[in-house]
């Protein structure tokens, strides 16, 4: 009878701490700082949408709810592709992440990396702003981790230290850095290059030491990373994928906060992305002409030059096409063709 007892009055205590419609992980006391990690830091567009995620969080929750930007990779060794798998696991507890960086693990991801589908940024807003970008949504979900809003790194271009490249022929045989996704090393392939996957931490010093003769990344990336002084004199802006980001939080992480503090999250996400993505856009063509007093030739393909590309990694296209799903490369190159 005292067993009973005890078990009634401790379930007793329970439901009062608990309000009745929240979970017990919603009522835990939340940690005093969550982890975000990010491949780039500000001034980078990347690390500008995530620092901004982190001010408006905190002056939206007064304080209650803290979160620190950890760039660079640093809380998976600086292996930018272990980053979604990792939060998964809760070893971070959110990421405002590259769709790059995330395709390994989340095959659907690397339909923006499919060479030339995206010919402009209103194809890239018809994608993530809407049916596409809410069925990516409901994949990550199913992944084990809970997006809020989308950022923006910025279409890709090429560059390299040994001449402009305005026809495919013009990069065979150069070695070329590419991120960890064996999407790139296809394209560059099919290009006649010889790609190499390293991270942004090794690529610097490779390019440095001439391991390796270009690389291919925005041109804000390029500028702020002084690309130029590593003898990257050759760009070439053919805008020949777009990389958009991620803002997620962990599945249990995301389960621990209450409705209200969910809805805040998100609401900030979405707003700090839109400063993202202006801040990638805008700096474009100011980070182009500050290359080019650095010294950096900047070839644009005539619509001719851009269609020799597009027929070279046509076979990509279509391989890839498959193994992200036909269903959803289709809805995406309708909503890229309409306007």
């Amino acid at each position: 009878m005292y067993d009973l007892c005890k078990v009634a009055a401790v379930a007793l205590t329970a439901a009062i701490a608990v309000p009745a419609g929240t979970t017990a992980a919603a009522a835990a006391p939340y940690k005093s700082e969550y982890t975000v990690s990010t491949v780039l830091p500000a001034p980078f567009p990347w690390g500008i949408a995530a620092d901004k995620w982190v001010e408006l969080v905190k002056q939206r929750t007064n304080g209650r709810i803290n979160l620190k930007v950890y760039s660079n990779s640093q809380l998976v060794s600086g292996d930018q592709t272990k980053e979604f798998s990792a939060m998964r696991q809760g070893i971070i507890d959110m990421a405002v992440g590259s769709t790059i960086n995330w395709s390994p693990q989340i095959k659907e991801l690397n339909l923006f990396s499919l060479p030339f589908l995206l010919p402009d940024h209103a194809a890239m807003d018809r994608l993530t702003g809407g049916e596409v970008g809410k069925q990516l949504f409901e994949v990550l979900r199913k992944k084990g981790v809970e997006p809020l809003g989308w950022a923006e790194n910025g279409f890709r271009q090429v560059t390299n230290s040994k001449h402009p490249i305005k026809t495919p022929d013009d990069l065979t045989g150069l070695k070329i850095r590419v991120v960890g996704s064996p999407l790139y090393n296809d394209i560059f392939t099919a290009l006649g290059a010889n790609p190499t996957q390293m991270s942004w931490a090794d690529a610097k010093p490779a390019l440095t030491t001439k391991a390796v003769d270009g690389q291919e990344n925005p041109i804000t990336v390029c500028k702020i990373a002084k690309i130029d002084t590593v003898g990257q004199v050759y760009m070439t802006r053919w805008n020949y994928v777009n990389d958009p980001l991620i803002f997620a939080v962990n599945k249990r992480v995301w389960a621990s906060f209450t409705p209200a503090d969910q809805k805040i999250l998100r609401e900030a996400a979405v707003e700090a992305g839109k400063a993202g993505i202006a801040a990638s856009r805008e700096g474009d063509d100011i980070a182009a002409k500050e290359l080019e007093k650095a010294g950096v030739t900047i070839t644009v393909p005539t619509a001719a030059e851009r269609a020799a590309f597009v027929a070279k990694t046509r076979g990509v296209y279509a391989d890839w096409a498959k193994k992200i799903g036909p269903d959803l490369v289709k809805l995406a190159e309708k909503a890229v063709s309409q306007k």
